[in-house]
């Protein structure tokens, strides 16, 4: 099923926000703690003439439906919008003022799993007549049920289930009738591939223009895991490695795209591991590349909130982020960057070497006080050379 597809998105430059460390909180303390810092929507909006100073075209943020934790993956209610974060009302002025800038905006959408706070996951464990308990995957009622790989505090949804299906679609169509340009969608990999042709039909047919970017990644999965994955031939793309092309593939003709860690390694062994030349790296980006449909979408990116920041795997050095960056900049996808990463934000301690909550160090509050201007106009200028190709 092949779909249309708008092409807004094709030379677009991408913001990427979190919101809680970005922009309306107070204080900047305990921001090590898995706590709400208290970045809001109105903080968004404020800084609307800083994205359009850097000339980005598209803005990216995260979850903000009602949550119990800061970063809004663990959901509560999918038709809400978090108090931390703000109203429905300043949801629909981001929309709105990001419009009348020509900025799109994207937001994060997370269809595979809620939190165990859910009122319904509450309902279904307590009550074995429950309705809702066929919404979840129990394999030992009412304590043991599949989650997000051996997250417990967020049980995987049962999107097999036409009720469960029907909720999360309906959620989808609803912050896109708000006017939202499209979805960067959770860990595809957790529904199976029927549930996403369904849920790109329903949207396509009511909203054509959308785009849906997925993100498909393996890091970190362990063969236990698997059994929360849905994706086909799940074992065998497990042992080709996390960013397994084989695994992009599958969803083309399905979703827009999906969030290129192929070209984040590559890009990573060039700059910051150097154990290939930049001839070869060349080679091997077309040899991807030319896996791949002309307008199936793959954004570039150097890093995210669930791994380190790019400048400290280049050990802070500054020129090789800028070598990552030009290199980023020339490749004919779009171009996600991650909030402060223009501005020379960095980290101390790898995340991987804290036993809990490490992916803070790559959420730290934006660095609005003390910005690498240098860093900004090299990114300015590079953003808006590519707007011109």
């Amino acid at each position: 099923m092949l779909m249309s597809q708008d092409d807004w998105l094709t030379q677009g430059v991408i913001y990427h926000i979190f919101i809680d460390r970005f922009a309306g909180f107070h204080s900047t303390k305990n921001w090590d703690q898995p706590i709400f810092l208290g970045g809001t929507i109105k903080g968004i909006i404020e800084k609307l003439p800083y994205f359009l100073d850097l000339g980005v075209t598209t803005l990216w943020i995260s979850p903000f439906y009602k949550t119990s934790a800061y970063h809004g993956y663990h959901i509560t209610d999918f038709y809400q919008v978090d108090p931390h974060f703000g109203t429905l009302e300043d949801i629909k002025e981001l929309i709105q003022e990001s419009h009348k800038y020509n900025l799109h905006i994207i937001t994060d959408f997370v269809p595979n799993h809620c939190s165990k706070e859910h009122p319904f996951f509450k309902e279904a464990q307590h009550d074995t007549n429950s309705i809702y308990k066929d919404w979840f995957y129990f394999t030992h009622w009412p304590d043991q049920y599949l989650c997000f790989l051996s997250v417990r505090d967020i049980p995987k949804m049962n999107l097999n289930n036409p009720p469960t299906r029907d909720h999360i679609v309906n959620a989808a169509k609803y912050w896109l009738s708000l006017g939202f340009d499209g979805f960067r969608l959770d860990h595809v990999i957790g529904p199976s591939h029927k549930f996403w042709e369904h849920f790109t039909r329903e949207i396509k047919n009511h909203y054509p223009n959308t785009v849906l970017i997925g993100e498909a990644w393996m890091m970190g999965i362990k063969r236990h895991e698997l059994r929360t994955l849905q994706v086909q031939h799940k074992f065998l793309k497990w042992l080709s490695g996390e960013s397994s092309e084989n695994l992009f593939k599958e969803y083309i003709g399905t979703l827009n795209g999906i969030l290129d860690f192929k070209v984040q390694e590559l890009i990573k062994r060039f700059v910051v591991n150097k154990n290939i030349s930049e001839n070869t790296l060349r080679k091997q980006l077309n040899k991807h590349y030319a896996q791949f449909p002309e307008k199936f979408l793959l954004p570039t990116f150097l890093d995210n909130h669930d791994m380190d920041r790019f400048l400290f795997q280049c050990g802070n050095d500054k020129e090789k982020l800028k070598t990552a960056v030009s290199v980023q900049f020339s490749l004919p996808q779009p171009t996600i960057i991650y909030y402060g990463t223009e501005t020379g934000m960095t980290q101390t301690i790898s995340q991987g070497t804290i036993p809990a909550n490490g992916d803070l160090q790559a959420r730290q509050p934006m660095n609005w006080d003390a910005p690498d201007q240098e860093l900004y106009l090299f990114y300015k200028k590079l953003i808006k050379k590519k707007k011109k190709k």
